[in-house]
């Protein structure tokens, strides 16, 4: 039996996967962006099989209905419920902690933060905010921070960079550092790595971390993430996927695949 805590024979004793939108399913970039071959395939077939399946983003550009209909118009059958992204997680605990926030994030995401209270802010929420990470923004950003008794950051994720159709592009992450540096503050991550965002998916499927598959492209938000909380972790050779990605020094991937087609028939294929 040992055999199969590996991957793939861990795939039989599977109940839901986990996946990754940008890079997993498709690559973001002018108008809709374009879906990876084989993936609108793949999440069809995995949608009729046996397994639940989630889908987890770092996504914070666009409010969540907004990129669930883009993705609609790739091909995809997805639905808003079936997916769990930063911003209305980060909206749940500014509220739970009666926080009034300064936003430094793309104006596509506003609508998701229209329910809070934003004046006099007492803590900054920072979003994959692409061109609008002007030094006059993130200086105000800085300023808000630095003003506070205890500054408090929200960072919507903390990724490096991501994949779009015409390159890699810079992520939060680095700016979240940037604004971690001069206010000496640690960031509180709202959005993969973190294993609370995790857990959230596993509430939603009622299942326990053993029982769930991760795919991701990027190793250590989605992948070591996801192993963190005690779930497998596999990584497509899409997106921002690098060949040293497997020789890292700390994440070793359960298993690494051409791509989510790839990896859909290698599940489904050990349930038969």
């Amino acid at each position: 039996m040992a055999a199969d805590t590996g991957w793939p024979g861990c795939a039989k004793s599977l109940k839901g996967v986990i996946l990754d939108l940008c890079g997993v399913l498709y690559d973001s970039g002018e108008g809709d962006g374009a879906a990876i071959p084989g993936s609108i395939e793949a999440v069809k077939k995995l949608k009729a099989s046996d397994l639940q399946l989630r889908f987890c983003t770092n996504e914070t550009q666009a409010a969540r209905d907004t990129f669930v209909a883009k993705l609609q118009r790739l091909g995809f059958d997805i639905l808003v419920s079936e997916v769990f992204s930063p911003a209305p997680a980060a909206v749940a605990v500014l509220k739970e902690r009666a926080l009034r926030p300064h936003l430094l994030v793309y104006d596509g995401l506003l609508p998701e933060f229209d329910s809070v209270d934003k004046t006099n802010p007492n803590c900054v929420v920072i979003g994959d905010a692409a061109e609008k990470f002007s030094y006059q923004n993130l200086n105000e950003a800085f300023r808000v921070l630095i003003g506070l008794e205890k500054p408090v950051l929200f960072s919507l994720g903390q990724g490096r960079y991501y994949k779009e159709t015409d390159g890699l592009n810079l992520d939060v992450g680095a700016y979240m550092k940037a604004l971690e540096y001069a206010c000496d503050v640690k960031a509180e991550v709202v959005g993969k790595p973190s294993p609370t965002f995790f857990q959230s998916v596993l509430n939603d499927m009622g299942l326990q971390p053993h029982e769930a598959l991760m795919i991701g492209d990027d190793l250590v938000n989605d992948v070591g993430g996801a192993q963190c909380c005690g779930m497998k972790g596999v990584q497509v050779r899409t997106g921002k996927y690098r060949p040293s990605d497997e020789r890292h020094s700390t994440v070793t991937a359960d298993g690494t695949v051409d791509d989510l087609a790839q990896a859909a028939d290698a599940i489904l294929n050990q349930r038969h």
